[in-house]
């Protein structure tokens, strides 16, 4: 009989767990401009392409990995269909995919646990958010779309 509670509770806690994973996989989540990226990690981030006047999504993939390749096309198309519609003159946003296996400095440096990890950098590499799994095509859109505005770069006002 012990050992049948003891079975429920452990499938209880897994299931929560489960869905706690579960709900924040995709999202696209804001993070704090950290006070001053290191030289290191300007570095590394500068030789793997975050670089450039507009926002960078760089995303982190393996050969191994399924759910990456959903993340490719999604981000793919988002940028499309984004380019299609910002003005002239206003910069566009770079894709930007890394194999994790032959970037293990920088993930590690920016604390990639799993995949799909994807980051959006903007135009001063500051990095502005954070998607651990698959994100919808119209959350990295209202992510990127601030970031390609003239005063997107700077990070957010304190109130």
């Amino acid at each position: 009989m012990t050992g049948i509670v003891v079975l429920g509770v452990v499938l209880c806690a897994a299931l929560v767990v489960a869905l706690v994973l579960q709900g924040r996989s995709g999202k696209v989540r804001a993070t704090e401009p950290a006070a001053e990226p290191t030289d290191h990690r300007r570095a590394l981030l500068r030789e793997a392409g975050v670089t450039g006047p507009g926002p960078t999504v760089l995303h982190f993939s393996a050969d191994w990995c399924g759910p990456c390749a959903a993340v490719r096309r999604v981000v793919g198309q988002t940028l499309t269909a984004l380019d299609a519609r910002l003005a002239p003159g206003v910069p566009r946003p770079t894709d930007l995919e890394l194999d994790i296996d032959e970037n293990p400095a920088l993930a590690r440096e920016l604390g990639v646990l799993s995949l799909p990890t994807t980051f959006v950098y903007d135009g001063d590499g500051v990095q502005r958010h954070r998607v651990s799994g698959v994100p919808t095509s119209s959350d990295l859109e209202a992510a990127l779309v601030p970031l390609c505005e003239p005063q997107g770069s700077n990070p957010p006002e304190t109130r």
